[in-house]
């Protein structure tokens, strides 16, 4: 088995800590926004939301290469 294979699919999974930062990131200022303002929190809470999906998205799709890229090295 080459190891840039797995040097690859390894690069390809760290896309989930970046997801992870960043929806940490964004639940901090989401609840700091609806601390500051309670009557809005509806429209907080769909934009943290639409965030969350796109962050999430991201790291799916590395998921899915690094296994692509081992499967295709096994293959």
């Amino acid at each position: 088995m080459n190891p840039l294979y797995l040097v690859a699919a390894g690069i390809a999974v760290l896309t989930g800590l970046g997801a992870g930062i960043g929806i940490g990131i964004a639940t901090g200022h989401t609840s700091d926004a609806i601390a500051r303002q309670p009557e809005a929190s509806g429209k907080i809470m769909t934009a943290f939301f639409l965030g969350i999906a796109l962050a999430e998205a991201t790291a799916i799709y590395g998921f899915v290469v690094a296994i692509l890229v081992i499967v295709k090295q096994v293959s």
